[in-house]
């Protein structure tokens, strides 16, 4: 841990002393209008504490009240709701004490949590340097890491900090490998504040090797029958959990100790990151956990802000990319599948306002840190922002899905699969040598994207995903084929491409 890594006051501490939270100091973003941001701490049980807002200069621009509850020793109040910009001082007074924050912004707030390659640092990824030296350019987007921290219960505030709320360096974004600051994150809030042009707060609270059992409330355990199983994890015996699991499995240790404690935080939206784990755990409930924490983090987070997080929280995530080539395994496939929801499209009925990066085409085979954490971080990011702008920002004609099939033919005679896309495309680059494993079914093998909304063969020839006939299967293994878009995008997770070979 670095030397400025913080332990974050416990609340029976700081019963008597007056302080605010542990993820709230100086250099600080706070949610903007219309949302109010929510600004708590500790104090002396029953005693008024007032916070006042400064602007540059000293002029009071607001004051609050709030009373220290017992025998929690917290207080908590809403600001007004402010426009972007800054700087601002906060200052909060018990009696004879005060504290001060300064150089405090509003913009929009984001946070990013999940495992491994949420953590990839911008150290790690490609043309890391040239990233690095491009940080001085973004002084408005602050960055605050959550260190790796798990518990049994709920916690009220976090134990450790990682990185306290900084203004970006290439130090404290390249801090070392899978530590801080995540370079998606970073990336993301890079873009995003290119496009809005006001500050952007990044939280970054992810843990490596962590399936998503571990980031889940027990509600959302129970609602998918997995609390009690959850109790003893098991693998299958060909799977190491060592190699897979290089962070807590135990559930909800996550959620309790890094993110129960950021509930009160006003927040703008989420992205997320995960899924490898539970391609060795679970993998088949993915589609009941991952809807289920989602609605569940929304009204968490609604809840313990007052009402300032909207119900509906955009939430963004990354499709996994490729692991390994010829694996017989094909629950990376279907875990991508289940991150939709099997429905194969987001936005959809059961993960409202979500939007989603596919990075099947961004495998990295010759990553040092192995194919399953791909470097190219920048497409990954690049896409996220564009859902992130079309979705939670309303941003109308912004092309960030697709290219869609509306029809696709089996030429059986020119054994071919012919398909009609929605959008134009162009042809970037076909590796052939990455269609993996394929299953003949009737004298027919298709190989399809993985995770993709699955097709089926028809009697006439064509694909239907409808009424398939019970005896098809088809077996979706990864396969990399660049076509995409003019707005350079994959194909979504519903824009299947099939090779037909014989058998």
């Amino acid at each position: 841990m670095a030397a400025w890594a913080l332990l974050a006051l416990a609340p029976v501490a700081a019963g008597a002393i007056l302080s605010f939270a542990s993820y709230y100091g100086d250099h600080m973003v706070l949610q903007k209008e219309p949302a109010g941001a929510v600004v708590w701490g500790y104090g002396e049980p029953g005693a008024a504490v007032t916070v006042a807002l400064s602007g540059d200069g000293g002029l009071v621009l607001m004051k609050k009240m709030a009373r220290v509850k017992e025998p929690s020793g917290t207080w908590m109040t809403i600001l007004d709701p402010m426009d972007q910009g800054g700087p601002y001082t906060l200052t909060a007074r018990q009696g004879s004490e005060n504290v001060t924050l300064r150089d405090i912004y509003f913009g929009d707030v984001w946070l990013c949590s999940g495992q491994s390659n949420m953590v990839m640092t911008v150290l790690q990824i490609t043309n890391a340097s040239q990233e690095l030296a491009a940080t001085p350019r973004y002084p408005y987007v602050r960055v605050f890491a959550v260190a790796p921290s798990r518990s049994d219960v709920e916690l009220e505030d976090l134990e450790r900090i990682d990185l306290p709320w900084s203004i970006p360096t290439a130090e404290n974004l390249g801090h070392g490998n899978f530590t801080y600051f995540s370079a998606v994150c970073w990336l993301l809030g890079r873009y995003l504040y290119d496009a809005l042009r006001y500050p952007v707060g990044l939280v970054e609270a992810a843990w490596g090797g962590t399936p998503i059992e571990a980031w889940s409330s027990p509600r959302t355990l129970q609602a998918c029958g997995l609390l009690e199983d959850m109790r003893s994890p098991a693998l299958p015996p060909s799977i190491s959990p060592h190699q897979h699991f290089s962070g807590p499995q135990t559930p909800s240790v996550l959620w309790n100790a890094m993110i129960h404690p950021l509930l009160n935080m006003t927040l703008r939206g989420i992205a997320w990151y995960q899924g490898e784990a539970n391609a060795f755990l679970h993998t088949d409930q993915y589609n009941c956990t991952f809807p289920e924490l989602i609605a569940d983090w929304r009204q968490a987070f609604h809840v313990g802000s007052a009402g300032q997080s909207e119900p509906l929280l955009p939430f963004g995530f990354v499709q996994l990319s490729t692991y390994r080539q010829q694996s017989p395994q094909d629950s990376f496939a279907r875990l991508r599948w289940h991150q939709t929801a099997d429905v194969g499209v987001v936005p959809n009925a059961r993960m409202p306002r979500t939007f989603m990066a596919v990075a099947m085409d961004l495998c990295d085979e010759h990553s040092p840190y192995g194919s399953i954490h791909p470097r190219d971080k920048q497409n990954v990011a690049h896409r996220l922002q564009l859902g992130a702008r079309a979705v939670a920002y309303g941003e109308k004609n912004l092309v960030f899905q697709g290219p869609f099939p509306t029809r696709a033919v089996v030429e059986v005679t020119r054994a071919l699969l012919n398909i009609t896309y929605s959008q134009w495309l162009v042809w970037r680059r076909r590796d052939t040598a990455a269609f993996e494993q394929l299953l003949p079914t009737r004298g027919l093998a298709v190989a399809s994207h993985p995770g993709c909304q699955s097709p089926f063969l028809a009697g006439n020839g064509a694909l239907s995903p409808t009424n398939p006939p019970q005896n098809l299967q088809i077996l979706a293994k990864g396969f990399r084929a660049l076509m995409v878009d003019g707005s350079s995008l994959t194909p979504r997770t519903g824009s299947c491409m099939w090779e037909p070979k014989g058998e």
